[in-house]
């Protein structure tokens, strides 16, 4: 699964467990104000068009590259890696498939190290087209000096950072609930939300 499919499905299940709306914050590069940002799942949901089986290909200079979307796995190979230019060497071999020059298919195809930067950038912005979702820019003015600039999205980040803040509050209920009436975790959390919510209240008076 592409990246871009990946965090398709995010956002739909984003969508499920929390609602729509997302909340979040930026800072200005310019001032330093922090700015709240609200827009909708719907919002940066990119229309996945006709996408089909084959492989991808660009052409460039006397090259054509057969490549592949970048997937989770290929993100998990370079997480430990700090230097961007082996990253990126690294997601370039992992994902090119196939090289062909001059009509000629190279069985051993060259290291990206020895191919032309033209035709890597290709490949590059080629994956890009072929996976929009996979790399979300909101654009962004400050209102306070009116700097423009562009931050980028991520759902898995965002996503599993409002799960974490879910949890730990579930947690602090059950520890409140369980010093005021004695009742064990299984019990609070059979309970509906609206339920809970009532008790906690009526333990803080």
């Amino acid at each position: 699964m592409s990246i871009g499919d990946r965090d398709a499905f995010l956002l739909m299940l984003r969508e499920k467990t929390f609602g729509s709306k997302l909340v979040c914050l930026s800072e200005c590069p310019e001032c330093n104000e922090r700015m709240e940002l609200a827009f909708s799942v719907r919002d940066i949901l990119v229309d996945p068009g006709n996408k089909t089986a084959e492989a991808l290909s660009v052409s460039a200079s006397s090259f054509t590259i057969q490549f592949r979307p970048l997937c989770s796995q290929d993100l998990i190979a370079i997480s430990g890696i700090s230097d961007p230019n082996s990253a990126r060497r690294i997601l370039l071999e992992r994902c090119i498939m196939n090289v062909f020059q001059s009509d000629a298919a190279i069985p051993d195809h060259p290291s990206i190290d020895e191919m032309p930067e033209d035709v890597l950038r290709a490949v590059v912005e080629g994956m890009e087209q072929a996976d929009p979702q996979a790399d979300i820019q909101l654009s962004l003015t400050c209102s306070s000096c009116g700097c423009e600039w562009q931050a980028g999205f991520d759902i898995v980040s965002f996503f599993w950072s409002e799960i974490d803040n879910w949890a730990h509050r579930i947690l602090c209920d059950i520890h409140v609930l369980a010093r005021a009436y004695g009742w064990s975790e299984s019990a609070i959390l059979e309970m509906s939300p609206l339920r809970r919510q009532i008790y906690l209240e009526m333990a803080s008076e």
